[in-house]
């Protein structure tokens, strides 16, 4: 069996180190917002080219508390893309605004920024682009638009820890930038875990607010707010962590290299890299017409693979009542019918590497 993500290898990897700051939280009797924690905050964010990080239990509640301290609520609109997590747009409806969708450029997937100043109106107040798979959205128009059009932008940076984009760090860019720690993440948790991080202190003091209760200090409350805390056992395995995503980075884009190599000859669509981006690759995604029959095949001779993501946004139950039926955004629709996430983690060996294309290319060959 060839996992498409291996967490046990990679704990005992690290085992020593995961085991010695899990004893010292332990030790130390905190286990919220305590030193752990705020070492994390401070590493992540000089990490990722910024000032503040805000440790919150997830990646969702990160994009939850980043669209409440915006104030963004009912009659406001949201640019972002339909091809990505439920999560990206849902937390837009969940505070009474209206997610309004940008097709996908197809050689990236990432949200197209040609089609967004068209969906920009009087009632947008934020644009949210997502960094999939690893790979950047194409920032400099983006940034640009908002820039003239006096908008924010949150970054959904959820699968793009150490990516760049003409050399500045994915998460600097936005007002409030996104981060999971979900453990199948190429820097992942123990269990849920996320992060906002920004350059504006004003916007860290109100998000961390946010995240307990609402109040700056204890039992005193200035807003409505949310339990969500990053905890120190969690921020302790992370900052082991964080001091292996370089090379665990650039173990992946050995594993993309070698496929890319080993599959260039088939009728399959590979990850396109753009100018002046560092791919990470949280995702190794292929594009196969037949990639329900080729994952089958795969799954079949005991290769595991993903699809993320099968359905759209917009064709998702939850977003019907849109009324944007197939046909609305049709590079997302292809996309969806076609992804297909290869084996890919830091472990995995170029024999195993070598199998999996291996496979591939006798599904081709039948």
């Amino acid at each position: 069996m060839i996992p498409t993500c291996d967490l046990r290898a990679q704990y005992h990897s690290i085992r020593r180190e995961i085991d010695a700051a899990i004893g010292e939280v332990l030790e130390s009797g905190t286990f919220t917002l305590g030193p752990q924690v705020r070492e994390f905050e401070h590493e992540l964010a000089q990490f990722c080219g910024c000032e503040y990080g805000i440790g919150v239990a997830s990646g969702t509640d990160a994009l939850r508390l980043a669209i409440d301290a915006l104030e963004i609520g009912p009659g406001d609109e949201v640019v972002t893309t339909p091809f990505t997590f439920v999560s990206t747009a849902s937390e837009v409806t969940r505070a009474g605004g209206t997610p309004v969708f940008v097709d996908i450029e197809p050689s990236t997937m990432n949200i197209d920024p040609a089609q967004v100043e068209r969906a920009i109106t009087a009632r947008t107040r934020a644009l949210l682009p997502v960094h999939l798979y690893g790979h950047p959205a194409d920032m400099s128009p983006l940034m640009e638009l908002a820039e003239r059009h006096g908008l924010p932008v949150i970054e959904d940076a959820a699968q793009a820890m150490g990516a760049s984009y003409r050399g500045q760090p994915i998460g600097s860019f936005g007002l409030l930038s996104c981060m999971s720690f979900f453990p199948t993440k190429s820097l992942g948790a123990f269990g849920d875990a996320g992060m906002i991080l920004t350059r504006d202190r004003a916007m860290a003091e109100r998000i961390d607010s946010l995240r307990r209760f609402g109040g700056s200090t204890r039992y005193r409350h200035e807003r409505l707010g949310y339990n969500s805390r990053l905890d120190e056992l969690q921020a302790a395995v992370l900052r082991v962590k964080l001091r292996m995503l370089g090379a665990w980075n650039a173990r992946r884009q050995q594993i993309a290299s070698l496929y890319d190599r080993l599959l260039a000859a088939l009728p399959l669509r590979l990850p396109q890299t753009a100018p002046g981006v560092v791919h990470v690759y949280q995702e190794y995604t292929i594009r196969a017409p037949q990639r329900d029959a080729l994952q089958a095949f795969l799954k079949a001779r005991g290769i595991e693979t993903g699809v993320y993501y099968p359905l759209p946004l917009h064709l998702q139950e939850l977003y019907l009542d849109m009324g944007l039926g197939t046909g609305s955004f049709p590079e997302a629709e292809r996309a969806a019918a076609e992804v297909l996430s290869l084996p890919i983690f830091p472990e995995m060996g170029d024999d195993q590497v070598e199998t999996v294309a291996a496979v591939i290319r006798t599904f081709y060959a039948a």
